[in-house]
């Protein structure tokens, strides 16, 4: 799938000198970022999730309770 995206020259020379200077294309370096972007969102949801849970209930578990509690 293609995608267009409208930047100004200076973004554009930005953009292909830092692809350049990683040895990447200019593709790969926008679909990396675009993609760690949506990561951290992710996990920063999960976190604020977690840290929610937390706060209810006060209780840490480690991870053999974890595990133990799976089987």
């Amino acid at each position: 799938m293609a995608i267009s995206l409208r930047v100004s020259k200076e973004e554009e020379k930005l953009f292909r000198d830092y692809a350049k200077f990683h040895g990447i294309t200019v593709s790969e370096l926008i679909r990396t970022a675009v993609i760690e972007k949506i990561e951290n969102e992710i996990d920063l949801k999960d976190f604020d999730e977690s840290l929610q849970l937390y706060q209810e209930n006060k209780k840490l578990y480690s991870l053999n309770e974890i595990i133990k509690g799976d089987k």
